[in-house]
């Protein structure tokens, strides 16, 4: 899941949360589902972020002949 489809879990929890839509579903308290789906998305935001920052990483590999001063390189 990207940022993308946090900011509309975001979205949509909001909507259930602020009673925005009157849905009428007896066997689930909107406001809870709301709640959920909102800390769903923040937790996909910032998964994203993390991958996406941890993507950009290089690794470099600096192989030195022993006995050779490190300082001269």
């Amino acid at each position: 899941m990207s940022i993308g489809g946090g900011i509309a879990l975001i979205v949509i929890g909001l909507i259930f949360v602020l009673n925005v839509v009157q849905v009428d579903i007896p066997w689930i308290n909107e406001y809870a589902l709301g709640l959920i789906l909102i800390l769903g998305g923040v937790a996909a935001i910032l998964l994203s972020l993390t991958v996406w920052r941890s993507r950009g990483t290089r690794v470099v590999e600096r192989r030195v002949e022993p006995g050779v001063d490190d300082r001269t390189l």
